[in-house]
């Protein structure tokens, strides 16, 4: 078992004792059904539940937009997981996104994004964020001086993604939450491509930490969804509030098939560490290629500091840009590249 350990911040069948990740991912939020025993968490298929009386639901649960006990075990689950106080699990990556955005930021605020978002991100911020008056500055996030000089008196959030999507660029985490606090902004970290197997931003200082669970959470290519983990349940309680309001949440299917991906995480991220290993010899050999861009590939800049922070490797995205004559993966990111956000916002989904 790895050494890693969480503390459960919810009263559940595990009480508040230190368990390590395994353990957490196959019982965190799962408790066995108290009236037939089963120990996997039935999936809740209702839009309505009875009440005992008007206003007076069973355990809180009146209406499934508001609450589904299907849902609530993969939210907790995700927290364990993540080290967090409060999760939210949506129906995509984009729909916690958005909807974390016009809970923390209004018209007129600022926020800092990667130089090389997602594409999905980027269409966001560019093509809908703008429409309600909410600017953003794209800098390198592997570079705390280029974010600081982003960073305006208007700046209420720094977003993260580390590694990027698809670039594989790393940020110093624990660097970026000092200097978010420095101008009283939030840290938001898209832990997508790490996982909390491999890095828990909220214990280097991040605020907020964003998923798109279709991925390496759910992980079987079945499913789509998003999920948010706040270290503040001040906020977690306005992001919920506004999630029911906005109505973006995640199915209770689609939450049962994303929390099985959770049991099987640790196993599945045994052989997915070590997957990497021989690709970059391969791609690097082949004569198109003229570059390894890899999780773990030592000829990858962003590999070494990436250690620091991330135990292991992942191996789930590897882009291997070919000769500059022949590709559109020619430089990094700018207005003018072949790589540039917009680009990429047009190859995303």
């Amino acid at each position: 078992m790895r050494a890693v350990t969480r503390t459960r911040v919810r009263a559940t069948s595990l009480g508040t004792m230190t368990y390590g990740f395994e353990t957490l991912a196959i019982h965190a939020g799962q408790e066995p059904d108290e009236r037939t025993g089963a120990v996997i968490p039935p999936i809740f298929q209702t839009s309505t539940y009875a009440q005992d009386a008007v206003g007076a639901p069973r355990q809180g649960y009146e209406y499934a937009r508001s609450g589904n006990p299907t849902r609530d075990a993969l939210q907790e689950c995700l927290a364990a997981l993540e080290g967090g106080r409060r999760g939210l699990a949506f129906a995509s990556g984009l729909a916690a996104e958005d909807t974390l955005l016009r809970t923390v930021c209004r018209p007129g605020d600022h926020v800092v994004i990667p130089d090389d978002a997602y594409g999905g991100t980027y269409r966001l911020f560019a093509k809908v964020a703008e429409r309600w008056g909410l600017s953003w500055t794209a800098a390198r996030i592997s570079d705390a001086d280029a974010v600081r000089a982003a960073i305006t008196d208007r700046t209420k959030v720094i977003w993260v993604e580390t590694p990027t999507n698809p670039l594989l660029n790393i940020a110093d985490i624990a660097a970026l939450a000092a200097l978010a606090r420095e101008h009283g902004a939030r840290l938001v970290v898209d832990n997508t491509f790490a996982s909390p197997y491999l890095q828990q931003p909220i214990s280097l200082g991040a605020d907020v930490v964003v998923h798109s669970t279709t991925k390496y959470v759910g992980g079987h290519s079945d499913v789509v969804g998003g999920a948010l983990v706040v270290a503040d349940p001040g906020l977690g309680d306005e992001l919920a509030y506004n999630q029911n309001a906005m109505g973006a949440i995640n199915g209770p299917f689609d939450a049962w098939l994303t929390l099985r991906g959770c049991a099987r995480w640790a196993s599945a991220w045994t052989g997915t560490a070590t997957t990497p290993s021989g690709s970059p010899r391969t791609c690097t050999a082949t004569p198109r290629s003229s570059g390894c861009t890899t999780q773990g590939c030592p000829s990858t800049p962003a590999t070494r500091p990436r250690r620091s922070r991330c135990e292991g490797s992942a191996g789930w995205c590897r882009s291997w840009p070919r000769a500059a004559s022949s590709t559109p993966w020619r430089s990094a990111t700018g207005p003018g590249s072949s790589c540039s956000p917009s680009r990429l916002a047009e190859w995303s989904h």
